[in-house]
């Protein structure tokens, strides 16, 4: 089981190439929320790197590093498996996602870590109800380059709600 990487926030010189890296991070995370909203889930794993760690957890838990996550991954296949768990084996209610992203920002640059941070809202719709808010909260994600695209190493998407209304079966 790997740790979680500790969220840098360092100052970093504020350049043309940095501003330009800004805004390839935020097209990564409009790709990777529109690829969810339109239940193509498949495609999510490609966004990782083999040594990753993917986790949905509540602030609480973050707080207190506790490692209890909603859904946690440790390495490029377990986030496959819960892809396949999702088209094979679970059997749930429907439901159509949006995402929202705001506020992406670098936080520090390391060696070859980009420490990011963006705040998420993610709204649900089931066939029996109108669309409710469904999930609030941060990505702290440490991005790598991988050939010409960005993946990331780490997304930790750290919830603020204080109970989850429903089952968090798809990635967030």
């Amino acid at each position: 089981m790997q740790g979680r990487i500790a969220p840098v926030v360092a100052p970093y010189a504020r350049t043309a190439e940095t501003a330009a890296l800004e805004n390839e991070i935020r097209r990564l995370y409009d790709e990777v929320a529109d690829l969810l909203d339109q239940d193509e889930i498949e495609r999510f794993p490609d966004h990782f790197v083999e040594d990753c760690v993917y986790q949905v957890v509540s602030r609480e838990n973050y707080t207190e590093n506790l490692p209890q996550a909603a859904i946690y991954c440790d390495g490029i296949g377990m986030v496959r498996d819960r892809v396949i768990a999702l088209r094979e084996t679970q059997v749930y209610v429907p439901r159509i996602w949006r995402h929202f992203i705001s506020g992406v920002r670098i936080t520090a640059i390391e060696n070859d870590d980009i420490h990011a941070r963006a705040n998420f809202m993610v709204t649900e719709a089931m066939s029996d109800s109108d669309p409710a808010l469904f999930l609030v909260g941060q990505y702290l994600d440490v991005l790598v380059r991988e050939g010409a695209s960005l993946k990331f190493r780490q997304r930790l998407a750290v919830f603020d709600n204080h109970h989850v209304r429903r089952s968090l079966i798809v990635p967030v």
